[in-house]
């Protein structure tokens, strides 16, 4: 990319895939939330070559996914919360917003607010946003315990559907503490490393070859899992002699983030 100046635009969808290939049926590598930021490389027939700002992830997203530049205002807090056409629950949905996807709000009128979109004004209850600039939730265990039986979608991150370091992304950025999206990064530089026999406690990151989860308390792990295809939550013990039967594989690195 060197010599090439991208453009910046923000996703205006709701939820928008980032695929590695500009096919709609090309595996979906992660997702970007509205209110997230890009740089586009390049557009061709419907499809923008994209950098995630957030993250550094690369890869294809719809160009009707993307739109102007607006500084947000709030953040959704909610696991998903609906856009209405005006400011009343009995009006038929325009769409639903994702947690942490980011919005810029005009008023506050009748416990709803008034966001931007790009197909017109929309309203949100104003009870599920957050100011921008606040920690949506303290405890990021806490906010994964949440996303308890959330369908397991690989490149996922959102209640529609989310992956184990999507997870764990998605939870550490509520509470303020940004995280790389995969895995691998993740297990490199997140947190500190623990010593092998080392007391585990709750908040404590457990990495695999490709997979990590998240320890609720030293016995239990809570993990996006696609063996469950399901976020769920198990006995920590049990996860581990499972994923050594089936993949021969023994926990790689334990960190801790901070106190928990």
């Amino acid at each position: 990319m060197s010599g090439i100046e991208g453009q910046l635009r923000q996703v205006t969808a709701a939820i928008a895939p980032l695929r590695r290939i500009p096919v709609s049926d090309g595996a979906l590598d992660t997702e970007a939330l509205i209110g997230e930021r890009v740089l586009v490389w390049e557009e061709q027939e419907g499809w923008a070559r994209v950098t995630l700002l957030g993250d550094g992830y690369e890869g294809y997203m719809p160009v009707a996914a993307l739109g102007e530049v607006a500084a947000p205002t709030h953040r959704v807090s909610a696991l998903r919360t609906f856009v209405y056409p005006g400011p009343s629950i009995k009006l038929p949905p325009l769409d639903a917003l994702p947690f942490m996807g980011q919005v810029r709000v005009g008023a506050l009128a009748d416990g709803f607010a008034r966001i931007e979109r790009e197909y017109g004004e929309g309203f949100v209850y104003a009870a599920h946003l957050t100011p921008a600039e606040t920690p949506v939730g303290g405890d990021f265990v806490a906010v994964a315990e949440r996303f308890l039986e959330v369908p397991y979608l690989w490149g996922g991150k959102s209640a529609l559907g989310i992956d184990c370091s999507g997870l764990v992304q998605l939870s550490l950025s509520a509470a303020g503490v940004e995280a790389p999206r995969d895995s691998g990064p993740q297990r490199e530089g997140l947190g500190e490393e623990l010593p092998a026999g080392a007391a585990l406690r709750r908040g404590d990151l457990v990495f695999w070859p490709g997979h990590v989860g998240i320890l609720r308390d030293a016995q239990t792990l809570l993990h996006a899992s696609g063996h469950h295809m399901t976020v769920v939550s198990e006995p920590f013990v049990q996860a581990v002699e499972r994923i050594r039967a089936q993949t021969g594989h023994d926990i790689a690195v334990a960190r801790r983030i901070r106190d928990q």
